[in-house]
């Protein structure tokens, strides 16, 4: 008589699962091309600046493509200046860097051009008065979650709102240290921009939590403007025992 082993014979006919890589091992986005609007601005000049010194194809978005280009020109580095719309449509992956006051006029206006694009939102919704900055809460809930509404067929993450535009524009600044939290709802969208900031050098990308997180992490910008102006300083983040 044979006896059936059910268990060996469950496990011979179950497929074998492939091995769950590690969150560090990352996808390679150096043949993206990255598209910024509001690069003519501090923050999104400064982020265009350094993907393009680390060898990243970038194109600067503005209302005006003369200012683009002139920008564009100012920065070197291969960097090409368009419209937002054109930007928009010639980008794989489209960083949004444009004054919070202008954030939803902007991305309605584009949410033709940026459907299908992965959207890097890292608009820091902020108020200012005798007091110093403040944190705002948009309708939605935070810049992210108004992108993610403005465009519903965009896959839209958060990311880079700690950096200071001083270091970023900066040449004699070699490396920039700070991590970069990231947010979106898609974890192979989020390892994408978790590539994409571990290519300026000292900057690493660590997951932070879904869009609905959004909020606490833009607000934080509010804290680190205090602490830049009490010590004189241009502070990032660093996330610790990962």
């Amino acid at each position: 008589m044979t006896i059936r082993d059910d268990a060996t014979e469950s496990s011979a006919a179950a497929p074998e699962r492939a091995p769950v890589e590690g969150p560090w091992v990352l996808p390679d986005v150096s043949g993206l091309v990255v598209g910024v609007l509001g690069g003519t601005g501090p923050q999104g000049k400064g982020l265009a600046y350094r993907l393009a010194r680390a060898g990243q194809k970038v194109i600067i978005g503005s209302r005006a493509a003369e200012r683009a280009q002139a920008a564009a020109d100012e920065l070197g580095h291969g960097v090409e200046g368009a419209d937002n719309a054109e930007c928009a449509r010639r980008s794989d992956l489209v960083i949004v860097a444009v004054p919070w006051d202008g954030h939803g006029r902007t991305l309605e206006s584009l949410r033709e051009e940026l459907a299908g694009k992965l959207v890097v939102d890292c608009v820091n919704p902020l108020g200012f008065d005798k007091q110093g900055a403040y944190a705002l809460k948009p309708e939605e809930g935070s810049a992210a979650q108004q992108a993610a509404a403005l465009l519903p067929h965009s896959r839209v993450t958060a990311a880079f709102h700690h950096l200071s535009a001083v270091l970023l524009q900066d040449p004699e600044t070699e490396e920039i240290d700070t991590d970069v939290m990231v947010l979106g709802e898609v974890r192979a969208d989020v390892e994408i921009v978790q590539a994409l900031a571990g290519r300026i050098p000292g900057m690493r990308g660590v997951f932070a939590g879904r869009l609905r997180n959004a909020h606490q992490v833009e607000s934080l910008v509010a804290n680190l403007i205090s602490v830049n102006r009490r010590y004189k300083a241009h502070a990032g983040l660093r996330v610790t025992d990962v």
